[in-house]
C-alpha cells in the first residue's frame, strides 16, 4: 500500500470511464534530503529491485509462466527464491521464473505466493499474490486514463514515472497489483481474470519511487470471453 512520499503529484485518471484518481505526495524535508545524500556517500550495499505482475488465474490444462524483472545497482549476482510454490509448478532460482501446467486435479486457489530476489546482503520481494486454477473461461478488463500534467501545487509535473493498479473481488482487499513503468501509457488490459465483480484503485509514482494515495474505487464486472 502507498505510504506517502516526497513530491506532490496530482494524478487524474479515468478508468472504465468511472474512476477519477486524485493523489498527492508530500514534499521532502531538508533532513530527508541530507540523509539520502549521506547514505549515497557511505560504503553501503544497494538493495536489489524486483518488479512484475503475475497473472492471477489460469485455465486447467494451460501452461503458466511468469518471470519478474530484477536488477542490482552494484551488479551483484542475484538469486531468486519463492514462498508457497504451487504443487503443479516449478521455480528457477537463477531467473525467478515460475512455470508449470496445472491440470484438472489442481483446480483451486494457491495463496500467499511471494517471489524474492537477494544479492546475498539484501532482499527485495514482490507483493504476495495468488493463482487460481479453474475450469471456467477467463475474461479481461480494459483500463484507460489521462496522464496528469501538474503537481498538486500547480507546478508542471516533470518526474512522473508510472502507475500502479490495485484490484480484487472485495472492496478494500486488493489482492492483485499491476505496475506500469511507462508514464506515456494510458491503456492497460488485465487478462486471465475469473468472471467476477472487481474493485479497482490506482496510484501514480515518480522517478524517486514515491507513490500517491489510492484513488476512489471503480467497479467492473468481468464476464468470460
Amino acid at each position: 500500500m502507498p505510504t506517502g512520499g516526497k513530491k506532490k503529484i496530482q494524478t487524474i485518471l479515468s478508468l472504465l470511464t468511472v474512476l477519477t484518481i486524485s493523489g498527492c505526495l508530500e514534499s521532502a524535508s531538508q533532513d530527508d534530503t541530507a540523509a539520502t545524500a549521506t547514505a549515497k556517500t557511505g560504503n553501503t550495499n544497494n538493495a536489489p529491485t524486483i518488479s512484475g505482475s503475475p497473472d492471477p488465474a489460469i485455465l486447467a490444462g494451460d501452461v503458466y509462466s511468469f518471470a519478474p524483472s530484477a536488477s542490482d545497482a552494484d551488479n551483484d549476482t542475484l538469486t531468486f527464491s519463492i514462498a508457497n510454490l504451487p504443487r503443479w509448478a516449478t521455480f528457477d532460482s537463477a531467473t525467478g521464473r515460475l512455470s508449470g501446467q496445472a491440470l484438472l486435479g489442481d483446480i483451486g486457489v494457491y495463496d500467499n505466493i511471494r517471489i524474492s530476489v537477494s544479492d546475498s546482503d539484501s532482499t527485495a520481494s514482490l507483493p504476495e499474490f495468488s493463482i487460481t486454477v479453474t475450469q471456467s473461461a477467463l475474461g479481461t478488463m480494459t483500463l484507460s486514463w489521462t496522464p496528469p500534467t501538474e503537481n498538486t501545487d500547480g507546478t508542471a509535473l516533470t518526474d512522473l514515472a508510472g502507475y500502479k493498479l490495485y484490484f480484487g473481488v472485495s472492496q478494500n482487499s486488493y489482492t492483485n497489483q499491476v505496475r506500469i513503468d511507462n508514464p506515456s501509457i494510458s491503456t492497460y488490459v488485465v487478462e486471465n481474470l475469473l468472471p467476477d465483480t472487481y474493485y479497482i484503485v490506482a496510484t501514480s509514482f515518480n522517478t524517486a519511487g514515491d507513490e500517491s494515495a489510492y484513488s476512489n474505487v471503480a467497479v467492473k464486472t468481468v464476464t468470460a470471453n
